[in-house]
Parts: structure tokens; C-alpha cells; sequence
């Protein structure tokens, strides 16, 4: 069914009662040309361009639980492009073009917000890191704006530009992010993923990985094995285990980040502003909470909830950059798990198993990526070769040193 406002009004008239499911529930088959294990954002939007860019329809998508229930609802919906290095400019640039058109494209409403993210620096020397930033988003066609004290107290008044400790001297801006629905984006590519033949699987939890002389032929699940003639990895922070269940050992950690939802407002923040003395986000949804996000919790985790040293620091945070926020109540929280790479950066590539592939080590900038991410991916799989996009997203680049340090972390990815 193609949605549309006539679509709309006429259910209205008829009580409702014409709407078909948004996407089938179908039985596994025994063989699918290509099996993708994860179906989170970046599985889903893989099956999607194999269909409609590639012509694969013969695709399974692979999920343990419910689509929309690990990762890609578990984040604070932030879109941007605002990167530094080579590696990561252009990938995460085409992403946030194909977030533009990405309403059309699906047909359904995933509520793209370009409200604008903004970066608060309080040092001449982050003012300098900023415009270097900036310079490198434009020399790679995205935009940048460096904000003075004065244009940035216009747009964000609750700030506390005075604080003693880290007074804030402006910031840098992309007028072109901002923030997405979260399982929007998921339901909107299981949607056109399905209408193009994918088989969307769910309680389908994938238990092994079966290998014959160097290649991958199929994988067991709980509901029997499914044989394939290919098969991706896009599982997130579970990444290293599904990957030994091929005898792969993964350059990644598994870590748990956490987010919280205040009680709803009034419109207060109408942009995303990050913290330049802390790692903190702030945005607000269009039902009025507050969204808040810190850093990762300092250890290895499979659990999807975090500790209380992180939360209080994130409160401490959001204290410093916005002292009202001190008087809101928070409703509730989460933890995603995620997948963090030695050097901050993804990996989409090929495996030393024949026709295995992997996505993974997307830190904390998977939902951002979501578009690209299954658009480069589908693009290995089909082709057998790395787009261009990703073709710095090498699994090998930690044996030969040609790392993408965003960051300037080092070889730890507690520190991305």
C-alpha cells in the first residue's frame, strides 16, 4: 500500500478498516541467495538496497527478537556529518543526503528534523580544532558555521555561557543535522525491504555459522538452518560473538552507552547542542522530553542498562552546560551495546571466510550511518568490493596501521 494524504483521508472515512500489515511475517525458507544476520537499522536498509539497487530479492533478514528492539531504539537519534578525516567525511556526508531524500525514497514518515547540531567549544584552542573541523566538512561539500557568543545566545539562551569553569566562547554548527524517530527508520525499511520480496524473519536467533572448505554455506537458527549463498553480519555491539561462531576473532569491544528522557517540556532546546567540556548531547522531541546522552560506561557489557557513576555523570554534565536542567525529572532510561573499533572507526568488508561479511565497530555513530552504512554494505555483498565510501573501512587496516583515529583515542576503544 503506497501512503499518501488521499490514502489517509479516505481510511479515515472508512473507520480505519482498510490498512494492510507493513510487512510480512513469512516462514523461512530453506536457501536464500544472501542471509543478514541483525535486523536492527543497517540489516534492514543492507536487505533494502540489495533489492532495489542490486536486484537481489532473494534476501532473508535475521532478527532475535523484534525488528526495532535492540540498538536502533536504544539511541538518541542524532543525524550529522560533521567529521574530520578523510575516511569519514564523505561516508558520513552521503549519509546525510540520503537521510534527505530518505521520506521519499520509503514512503513513509521517519520525521528527519534538519534542526541544526551545534558543538560548544570553550577554549581558544577547541575554537581552532573547531574551524579545522569546519573547513574539512566544507572542503568536502557539507556545512559548517562557526558560531560567536552573541548568534550562538540567540539560538540556545539556556546556556550557561558564564560559568566560571568552562565558559562558553561559541561554537561550531551543522545547520543540516539534526534528528530522526529512531523506529521510524527501522519500520520504514523493513516496509520497502518487504514490498521488494525480502523476507523479514523475527524470533529468529541465529546459533551458528556454518563453514565448508573456506566458505560460509548457511547458518543455523532456532527455528532450523537456512542455507545461503552469502551471508552479512550486522548484529551491532553482538558483533564478536556471531563472528566466533565462524572462528573469527574481531578487532572490537563490546560497551554499554546509556540515554535518558526527561519529563515533557515546553519548547526549550529547538537544536542539538553538544557539550565541549563533557560528553553530552541534548535535544528535544517532538513530545517534549529532553534527550540526554554521555559517555560509555568504563567496562565490557552485554546488558542493556548501565551503571550509576554514568548517570551521574551525565547529570553533572547537563548541570555545568544548563543549570535549570536541575529541576526535571527523569522518566526513564536505556543502554544500547555497542560495538566500539579499535580507532573509533567502522569496519564493512570482507571476512577471510568466502562470501561472509561484516559490518560492525560503528561506536557511536550507528544510527547516523544507518542510510550509507546499508547502502555500502549491500554494495560488498552484491559486488564482492567495497564501495568507494568504505573502501578506507577495511577489516586489514589494523594489521597494516592504516587507521581512521577520529578521535585521537588510540588503539582503545573504551576512549572513542
Amino acid at each position: 500500500m503506497k501512503y499518501s494524504l488521499a490514502k489517509l483521508v479516505a481510511q479515515t472515512l472508512g473507520g480505519h478498516r482498510g490498512w494492510t500489515r507493513a510487512w510480512r511475517d513469512p516462514e523461512p525458507k530453506p536457501h536464500y541467495d544472501v542471509v543478514i544476520i541483525g535486523g536492527g537499522g543497517h540489516g534492514l536498509a543492507t536487505a533494502f538496497y540489495l533489492a532495489r539497487v542490486h536486484g537481489v530479492r532473494n534476501v532473508a533478514v535475521l532478527e532475535k527478537g523484534y525488528i526495532g528492539g535492540g540498538n536502533a531504539g536504544r539511541n538518541t537519534t542524532i543525524v550529522r556529518s560533521n567529521y574530520l578525516l578523510e575516511g569519514n567525511e564523505p561516508f558520513y556526508e552521503f549519509s546525510l543526503k540520503l537521510w534527505e531524500g530518505l521520506e521519499r525514497e520509503l514512503n513513509f514518515n521517519v520525521m528527519m528534523s534538519q534542526r541544526g547540531v551545534i558543538n560548544l567549544f570553550h577554549s581558544d584552542a577547541q575554537r581552532d580544532a573547531f574551524v579545522r573541523r569546519g573547513n574539512a566538512m566544507l572542503m568536502h561539500g557539507a556545512d559548517a558555521v562557526l558560531l560567536d557568543r552573541e548568534q550562538l545566545r540567540a539560538m540556545v539562551p539556556g546556556i550557561d555561557f558564564d560559568n566560571a569553569r568552562f565558559p562558553v566562547r561559541g561554537a561550531l554548527m551543522q545547520p543540516r543535522g539534526g534528528t530522526a524517530r529512531h523506529d521510524a527508520v527501522v519500520w520504514g525499511y523493513a516496509r520497502g525491504a518487504d514490498a521488494r520480496g525480502v523476507d523479514i524473519i523475527q524470533n529468529c536467533e541465529v546459533t551458528g555459522i556454518r563453514v565448508e572448505d573456506g566458505a560460509v554455506t548457511g547458518v543455523d537458527t532456532g527455528r532450523g538452518f537456512i542455507g545461503a549463498g552469502k551471508v552479512g553480519m550486522a548484529v551491532a555491539g553482538h558483533s564478536s560473538r556471531v563472528a566466533a561462531m565462524a572462528g573469527l576473532r574481531l578487532p572490537v569491544e563490546s560497551h554499554l552507552l546509556q540515554a535518558f528522557v526527561t519529563e515533557g517540556l515546553k519548547p526549550l532546546v529547538d537544536r542539538v547542542v553538544t557539550f565541549g567540556a563533557g560528553h553530552f548531547y541534548i535535544s528535544q522531541s517532538d513530545k517534549g522530553g529532553l534527550v540526554l546522552g554521555g559517555d560509555l560506561d568504563g567496562y565490557n557489557s552485554y546488558a542493556q542498562r548501565g551503571n550509576l557513576p554514568m548517570v551521574e555523570h551525565v547529570m553533572e554534565c547537563g548541570m555545568a552546560m544548563m543549570p535549570m536542567l536541575g529541576r526535571l525529572r527523569i522518566l526513564r532510561h536505556w543502554g544500547g551495546v555497542m560495538d566500539m573499533s579499535m580507532d573509533g572507526s567502522p569496519i564493512i568488508d570482507k571476512t577471510p571466510v568466502r562470501n561472509l561479511f561484516l559490518n560492525t565497530g560503528w561506536c557511536y555513530g550507528g544510527f547516523k550511518a544507518t542510510p550509507a552504512s546499508g547502502w555500502c554494505f549491500a554494495h560488498t555483498i552484491a559486488r564482492g568490493e567495497p564501495h568507494a565510501l568504505n573502501a578506507a573501512y577495511r577489516l586489514d587496516r589494523f594489521l597494516s596501521g592504516r587507521v581512521i583515529d577520529e578521535r585521537g583515542g588510540g588503539p582503545r576503544p573504551n576512549v572513542h
